[in-house]
């Protein structure tokens, strides 16, 4: 992979910022970050070198002024959101998100609930369950009119009616699973009552994507809004910063939109307000850490394709109308792409016109392409693993890593004992039978060693693939991407 990114160079610039924004209110900052802190996985698709963990590595640095508190929407508590990515819902990944802060060493001072109401009987419940856990919760409520109601959100009846959230460190760091959790409503919560309380504070606001100092139509700004296709999200110019500096930046419709009401709420919690645009309110430092632009120019492009093949997948799965794609689409357009230049695209769909079945390819790190079959044995998946993990160990193409003898026992447990109508082994199976295999025979275990070099491999199946398949693949680093049909003509699908 060509790395683009400079990691060493962005925890400096961006720790250095941090402290500068600290400094310049004197008092708590409450930093809201936007996107996700230590599994960014988009962020280390679009700008390689860039790692998932690098902003909490950052934060490691100076995790002695650090305070976490992480916000969850009562109402997605309700409705049970779940983290698409990570396939659990919302109320679980807060649970999550505080181990991980925690095994950083990072202080979680509290969780909020946001938008909390009294008949939200989940609300109530997940705030008994935090509490039994030793955890800090307080409750934010729906304020009417919000945000446009400027006199009254900055009043005794909007933030006034908040819990306060006590905090004993200066540098709180505001997160959350998901957006429209809240993270902002709480900064500016917590202004309004330190302000109340004669507490020096300001906020700022950590947000990767759209990077500021990059061109709007940048491949790196355009993945970022096929990444939001779902939440109407549109890149533009920030006329506020424009008409301030004359100088052009980026950012996001929805922050633009709302600038206005901020900087009034501003002025009514503090007398002014400290920011000219909604730029200068953030404090990212990715777009001073490229160091090879066409290598993250074309990673970007890549991920805008894999984008719209998650979209179509999606719309067929769920019978939504291709808004979504025809959206991602429009973007793959103003890149120039399409489709097929995803390299593994064009080899899968080669082998299932050969073979007339579901088929798969992968391409790894060093750009090697290879493609796996469906058999009476394997799924296309389970075989395009094994193809891979050969050639990855060294070993021949023609050497059988599995032998049907050893494979035909667990089909024989999968139809007979477990009731599975689909006797070929899932890539679960494969591994598990590997594993097995690899206390006897030399090879198998070679081919189990190389399983880490998988990371960040590219993986395209003609057919959409169950969620165990899915599960393995994300869980070994592998990108994965398929064609918008389903294998078979089954309701019920896992």
């Amino acid at each position: 992979m060509r790395i683009g990114f400079d990691h060493d160079r962005y925890i400096e610039l961006q720790t250095k910022h941090i402290k500068e924004r600290r400094q310049q209110f004197g008092g708590k900052l409450y930093l809201e970050f936007g996107g996700k802190l230590f599994d960014d996985m988009h962020a280390s698709r679009v700008l390689p070198g860039f790692t998932p963990d690098n902003k909490i590595v950052m934060l490691e640095s100076m995790k002695d002024d650090v305070e976490v508190v992480v916000v969850i929407n009562a109402r997605d508590l309700k409705r049970n959101k779940v983290r698409a990515d990570l396939g659990i819902g919302y109320d679980e990944d807060v649970l999550r998100l505080i181990d991980e802060f925690r095994g950083y060493g990072l202080y979680v001072g509290s969780v909020v609930i946001s938008q909390f109401e009294d008949d939200n009987q989940q609300a109530h419940d997940f705030q008994r369950k935090l509490e039994g856990l030793g955890l800090k919760v307080y409750r934010h409520f729906l304020i009417p009119g919000y945000p446009h109601d400027v006199e009254k959100i900055v009043s005794a009846e909007g933030y006034g009616k908040n819990e306060y959230i006590e905090t004993s460190r200066d540098l709180i760091v505001v997160t959350a699973p998901g957006p429209g959790s809240g993270k902002m409503a709480t900064c500016l919560s917590q202004l309004y009552h330190d302000h109340q309380r004669g507490v020096k504070s300001g906020y700022a606001k950590f947000e990767t994507f759209p990077i500021w100092n990059l061109p709007l139509n940048h491949p790196v700004n355009v993945a970022y809004e096929a990444a939001t296709a779902d939440l109407d999200d549109v890149n533009m110019i920030d006329p506020f910063h424009l008409a301030a500096y004359g100088e052009q930046t980026v950012n996001y419709n929805r922050d633009v939109e709302i600038f206005p009401v901020l900087n009034r709420l501003f002025e009514k919690i503090q007398g002014s307000s400290p920011y000219q645009s909604p730029t200068d309110m953030g404090v990212n430092m990715a777009g001073l850490s490229i160091s090879d632009d066409e290598a993250c120019r074309e990673a970007s492009r890549q991920e805008v394709i894999r984008r719209y093949f998650h979209a179509l997948v999606a719309e067929r799965r769920d019978n939504l109308d291709p808004v979504q794609s025809e959206r991602i689409a429009l973007l793959m357009g103003q890149l120039g792409v399409s489709a097929t230049d995803r390299p593994v695209v064009t080899p899968a769909l080669e082998v299932q016109a050969a073979t007339e079945a579901p088929a798969a390819a992968i391409e790894l790190a060093d750009g090697t392409v290879l493609t796996g079959k469906t058999s009476a044995l394997l799924g296309c998946s389970s075989a395009v693993l094994l193809n891979a993990l050969k050639h990855l160990a060294g070993i021949d193409d023609d050497v059988t890593l599995l032998a049907p003898a050893a494979i035909k026992p667990i089909q024989q447990l999968k139809t007979q004992s477990l009731g599975s109508k689909n006797p070929r082994l899932h890539t679960d199976e494969v591994l598990i039978a590997l594993a097995v295999s690899a206390e006897s025979d030399p090879k198998a275990k070679a081919a189990l060693d190389a399983i880490e070099k998988l990371r960040g491999a590219e993986v395209h199946t003609t057919t959409i693939l169950g969620s165990v398949d899915t599960g393995i693949f994300r869980s070994l680093g592998v990108n994965v991407t398929s064609e918008p049909k389903f294998q078979g003509s089954s309701l019920y699908r896992k």
